[in-house]
């Protein structure tokens, strides 16, 4: 395939965990993969592997909440057919009647504003490949409440707005809008991150869990989703461990 007619996948926060795999995934089907995120050195090492193996990688560091710099890379970008908006963040686990207002709004901007500043940036550029994608990375937390979870929640039922007005508004041109969420996913960083770095809290979460998801079902997940014929659009897929009935129905063993 000449270069300039290789499809083009662009996945935000690519620097681990679903969005690392999502990359990799994409790649290994044959999209030229563009790998962004805030840490530079982890997309580059990403790439490097990718292009080792034969794939076709760039990186491009880029922080999502950083509307100027989201216009300039999709401006760089010589097309664009599949976008991956997959950054996100959670911090904290308290209760409403304590939560942090400064945490609440730091997941509001990179779970829903960085949704919309990359979606906006790029639609151009998908609408014109004649079969674009955007995949909209939420969670079942956006589909129903628990405890200790407001602020993501809210932040996460925010980013489904998007994806289920978007699909509505782009009736007509050909661009798909796929919402993937999942629910329980062990991933290097993301309960860790959320519990401020407290590893014994992050793995309490998974305590007695047999077999949560990993990075490489939900990417999996992706890769079916993109590849399904460009009239075949998979509005919404909810994916769970089996031991994970619902938000607050989870099988532990004991």
């Amino acid at each position: 395939m000449n270069a300039k007619d290789q499809r083009v996948a662009v996945v935000t926060g690519a620097s681990s965990g679903i969005g690392a795999a999502s990359a990799r995934g994409l790649a290994a089907v044959g999209y030229a993969v563009v790998l962004t995120a805030r840490r530079a050195e982890r997309i580059e090492a990403i790439a490097k592997e990718l292009r080792d193996a034969g794939h076709a990688a760039s990186a491009h560091r880029l922080d999502v909440t950083d509307r100027a710099a989201v216009n300039a890379f999709a401006g760089s970008l010589a097309r664009c057919d599949v976008l991956v908006a997959n950054a996100g963040a959670a911090y904290g686990a308290d209760p409403v009647e304590s939560g942090d207002p400064a945490d609440w709004l730091a997941m509001y901007q990179v779970n829903v504003l960085g949704t919309l500043h990359t979606t906006q940036a790029l639609l151009p550029a998908l609408i014109a490949s004649g079969a674009g994608t955007v995949v909209v990375m939420s969670s079942t937390a956006a589909h129903q409440a628990y405890e200790g979870g407001g602020g993501y929640v809210a932040a996460k039922h925010g980013t489904h707005a998007i994806a289920a007005t978007l699909r509505l508004e782009l009736n007509g041109r050909p661009v798909r809008v796929i919402e993937l969420a999942p629910g329980m996913v062990r991933t290097d960083e993301f309960a860790v991150n959320r519990m401020r770095g407290d590893s014994d809290r992050a793995a309490a979460v998974y305590a007695g869990v047999d077999e949560p998801l990993t990075a490489e079902d939900v990417a999996d997940a992706v890769v079916w989703a993109v590849t399904r014929p460009a009239h075949v659009n998979v509005d919404l897929m909810v994916l769970r461990p089996l031991a994970q009935a619902a938000q607050h129905k989870v099988h532990r063993k004991h």
